[in-house]
């Protein structure tokens, strides 16, 4: 089921189920093709999450209302929802223990390496990007690696750090505060200013792609441009 809603004189979100699942990614992927079509040059940007997407429109649009009333009569959801599986990105990790490796694995039952290799093991779905720019919340854990947040947060959590909370994993694309428990760093940028405007991306990967972790010594995370904070150097 739609439900359609005002979000300003230039804006409309489109709710699903509220549900983390890929069946909701799958539709908004669906429904955002038949707004790009329905709308045109009238809209600005799409902006999905788990279940719902933000329709932001350009200024000299034909009112948010008659635009509201053409997108509830138009938009339809297929009876089978075409599993789509965007790119597949490959991040390496370096895994490492000075954070909360070995916290992971005490809570889990499981050694460091067994906690590295599940985490390896799956294939994320990007659900929805946000928090910072390049911060891409992936789907869900095995089961065996949920952990919950950091009961204190770091005022400091460095730039690539490779994290988990509850049942979800991500990349921190910069330094920031933050209560995941951090099991490596990533050398990739995922989150490149200065590419705005060129015909290259701001990051490597949207919402519907996949993401597969990769690990690599030392040598090679160096090698791939990463760079050790402070503290490990």
């Amino acid at each position: 089921m739609i439900q359609l809603e005002l979000a300003g004189e230039n804006g409309l979100i489109l709710y699903l189920p509220a549900e983390i699942s890929a069946k909701n990614l799958n539709q908004l992927e669906q429904l955002q093709q038949q707004i790009r079509l329905l709308l045109g040059e009238q809209l600005q940007e799409l902006l999905p999450s788990y279940a719902s997407l933000l329709i932001v429109l350009k200024p000299a649009h034909q009112g948010v209302l008659a635009i509201k009333a053409l997108l509830e009569q138009q938009l339809t959801l297929s009876a089978t929802v075409s599993e789509q599986q965007g790119q597949l990105v490959i991040l390496p990790v370096y895994y490492h223990n000075a954070w909360d490796l070995d916290l992971v694995a005490t809570q889990a039952g499981l050694s460091t390496a067994q906690v590295i290799e599940l985490h390896q093991a799956m294939e994320y779905r990007i659900y929805a990007i946000g928090f910072a720019p390049g911060f891409a919340y992936l789907s869900e854990l095995d089961a065996r690696l949920a952990t919950p947040r950091l009961k204190s947060p770091r005022a400091k959590v460095p730039k690539g750090a490779v994290a988990i909370a509850d049942r979800q994993t991500a990349v921190y694309p910069a330094e920031s505060p933050g209560g995941w428990n951090i099991l490596g760093l990533c050398p990739t940028p995922l989150f490149k200013p200065e590419q705005a405007g060129t015909a290259e991306t701001l990051m490597p990967f949207a919402v519907g792609d996949r993401v597969r972790f990769q690990s690599v010594n030392l040598q090679e995370f160096l090698a791939l441009g990463g760079q050790l904070p402070q503290e490990l150097c």
